[in-house]
């Protein structure tokens, strides 16, 4: 083949290279279909009722409890922003290694802390959509059982945070489908009802579930007098929207526990997909444990509602607000980088055209010095007539 031939082959791969690219960074925010590496990453890591795994820090000194199989990998951020990763697992013991504090956590406990944020200012509605992969989950004390197929409490638990939802104005679609039994294939089914809420194109969605910890204390807070239901923000680690969903949970948690203390017991990085692949604000919401009265739990998710409007910006938008700071529905993640990126490659791109095509550097230069030589004759040529035509 001819160097030109190769030249042009060459250029022609690059360009399309370029426009899956720019194509991928328009529909970054998009919701996306469901994927056949989406369905296969689902993973059911939840232990029954009862069975739990404690946290170890480096001092052997328990920072967590949590009623999933942990390997290692996973991470937790605790309200404070120690952000722990799990670096071995012995039956139900894992140990864990403090990475730091999350300094986006800090910096959103300062942004919330001296902004005051508007309210009652809506733009254009969007629904948020609720729905249940475990359907069966169930408090039993309230209940009478820790599970309950196909009408397990968490849905009324659902109910509640839709409710209140509704009353601060936020359409909701609380989606009832039940996806029993309680196996690994549970968020294979889910996901067909996370499909269908996306075609009404909601601003979020949130998989209510409950955990299962033994211990009711564990998630028992006092709020404003009342004994409430701590919430786990549960995100998946094998899953492409990873960084928004974590986000989300950040800014979600901050913000939350900034208005009621004490409400978002942490963020856990687990080894599923959870079908947060769907959605950059997708979330699992653990809402008390098996353990608490159902009301603990149900007055723990209105509290979470008063949050969810103003960290998604359906609730006082601030178009004013530097990037960092707008809504996550208003931001692509990542945009700026990977549109970089692809500058990056085209320039590099069209400099390996022109020394394949060229030759040499010396040549290349040459064609380069003449390309830029012709247009601004021809733009000398264009001003000239215009001022004669005037």
């Amino acid at each position: 083949m001819k160097a030109g031939n190769r030249a042009t082959l060459f250029l022609g791969v690059l360009l399309i290279l370029a426009g899956i690219g720019i194509a991928v960074l328009t529909e970054a925010n998009r919701p996306v279909l469901p994927t056949a590496a989406g369905i296969f990453n689902e993973r059911d890591d939840e232990l029954k009722p009862g069975d739990f795994v404690s946290v170890l820090d480096e001092e052997r000194k328990v920072i967590d409890y949590l009623g999933r199989s942990l390997i290692e990998g996973d991470e937790i951020i605790t309200p404070e922003g120690k952000h722990y990763r799990i670096e071995r697992v012995r039956g139900r013991v894992a140990q864990a290694r403090l990475l730091g504090i999350d300094r986006d956590i800090l910096a959103w406990e300062e942004y919330f802390d001296r902004e005051a944020v508007p309210v009652g200012i809506f733009g254009k509605r969007r629904d948020v959509g609720i729905y249940h992969t475990h359907s069966d989950e169930s408090y039993v004390p309230t209940d009478g059982r820790a599970s309950i197929p196909y009408r397990g409490g968490v849905l009324k638990v659902g109910d509640k945070l839709a409710g209140k939802l509704n009353a601060s104005g936020t359409r909701v679609l609380h989606d009832k489908t039940p996806h029993d039994p309680h196996d690994a294939q549970a968020y294979v089914r889910s996901r067909k009802t996370a499909v269908r809420l996306l075609r009404s194109n909601p601003i979020a969605l949130f998989d209510v579930h409950r955990d299962g910890i033994p211990n009711a204390e564990f998630y028992r807070e006092v709020i404003r007098g009342e004994r409430i239901g701590q919430i786990r923000l549960v995100v998946g680690r094998q899953n492409p929207r990873r960084s928004s969903n974590l986000d989300f949970a950040k800014r979600l948690m901050t913000y939350a526990n900034r208005v009621n203390p004490g409400l978002v017991k942490g963020i856990f990085l687990g080894q599923g997909n959870y079908n947060q692949d769907l959605l950059p604000t997708a979330l699992l919401l653990e809402c008390g444990t098996y353990t608490l009265t159902r009301p603990e739990a149900e007055r723990g998710v209105r509290l979470l509602a008063d949050a969810v409007p103003v960290v998604l910006g359906i609730e006082g938008p601030r178009p004013d607000l530097p990037e960092g700071a707008r809504p996550i529905t208003e931001r692509q993640p990542g945009a700026w980088r990977a549109f970089a990126w692809i500058l990056a490659a085209t320039v590099l791109g069209v400099g390996a055209y022109l020394l394949i095509s060229a030759g040499s550097w010396e040549a290349a230069r040459e064609r380069l010095r003449g390309f830029w030589g012709r247009e601004l004759n021809l733009l000398r040529g264009r001003g000239r007539r215009g001022d004669e035509n005037k």
